[in-house]
């Protein structure tokens, strides 16, 4: 038995309660993962909120997260990609992370490199993964371009703002306080715009001699989808790969008016398999961060038992890079 997050129903943070839940043994294609670090997501909210779906079978509920690193104890009969002992992180699979211990399949287990702690682990599975399939799969970024990059102060934003240092791309990072312009920059982050006070398509326009950027990464969704588009140059790309303020709704006659631009709503789960493109993928993120050209650590801690005041904080925008969980 061990201590997991549970909600039973959709709603605020007050929803997720700690419970004693059964672990089992793992089955085949299956191992059984004690969790060291759990991270926590924005998505996750999503699945709390209700704005993705979930099924909450009555008296079960269902467990939250899908990101987390920990020391494999045990594995069923087939399995080879992992053995006993290994340090392995995840960031697909079923949800269920927040939790001290869990049986996953085994294929979505990524062995940890010796130089990369547990802890700092923590921080690269979703959000380190998530930068590389923006800025070298969904918009293969080759180096010199200038781009737009929103929430330049978050989990994925500080990590994306060190990623673009390191391959020569100018970044022009969104941040909602002073305090956290000063953390984007500190990470590589070439300007900043601090949106309480400053619009942002007339900073990128000033930033950029009038020209605008090729590509926008945006997060933020409904909020930021009209600047968004206006600091785009003709024939340019919005990635839209979150909505942290609610969805983005847009008729597409708007992309012709705006310049003929283009609008993906990517997702990891078609750019991460198979498992050998995975291991391909954090390969190239570890490289980056043993070599010291990315530095990444937890900005804020929670118990296991106080994810829901973890949440409140992820919402409230109080936080600034990654968040976990100790359980």
């Amino acid at each position: 038995m061990v201590k997991a997050i549970r909600f039973h129903k959709t709603g605020g943070p007050e929803v997720l309660r700690l419970e004693t839940v059964e672990v089992g043994e793992p089955g085949p294609g299956q191992a059984r993962v004690r969790h060291s670090y759990i991270a926590i997501n924005f998505i996750d909210i999503y699945f709390r909120t209700g704005r993705y779906p979930l099924a909450l079978p009555q008296g079960v509920g269902s467990g939250l997260g899908s990101d987390a690193v920990g020391v494999v104890e045990a594995v069923g009969p087939d399995v080879t990609d992992v053995r006993v002992g290994d340090r392995v992180g995840y960031l697909i699979g079923p949800q269920g992370a927040y939790a001290q211990a869990r049986v996953m399949p085994a294929e979505v287990l990524i062995p940890l490199p010796d130089g990369i702690s547990d802890r700092v682990a923590a921080t690269l599975m979703m959000k380190g993964m998530t930068a590389q399939y923006l800025f070298r799969q969904v918009y293969p970024l080759q180096g010199g371009e200038t781009i737009l990059y929103h929430a330049a102060a978050g989990g994925v934003g500080l990590i994306a703002c060190q990623w673009a240092r390191a391959i020569g791309v100018t970044m022009i990072g969104t941040v909602s306080t002073d305090e956290k312009a000063a953390i984007a920059k500190a990470n590589g982050c070439a300007h900043t715009i601090v949106t309480s006070r400053e619009n942002i398509a007339l900073r990128v326009k000033e930033i950029t001699a009038g020209k605008g950027v090729p590509v926008v990464f945006d997060s933020v969704g409904k909020d930021t989808l009209q600047a968004s588009l206006d600091c785009l140059q003709p024939r340019g790309a919005l990635i839209s790969n979150g909505t942290s303020s609610g969805p983005v709704v847009i008729d597409s006659q708007l992309l012709a008016v705006k310049g003929s631009l283009w609008l993906t709503r990517p997702a990891m789960m078609h750019y991460i398999q198979p498992r050998s493109h995975m291991l391909d993928m954090a390969s190239e993120l570890f490289d980056h961060v043993l070599a010291g050209r990315i530095v990444s650590e937890p900005q804020q801690t929670f118990a296991l038992g106080d994810a829901a005041e973890a949440h409140r904080a992820l919402e409230s925008r109080k936080t600034a890079g990654a968040t976990v969980l100790v359980p």
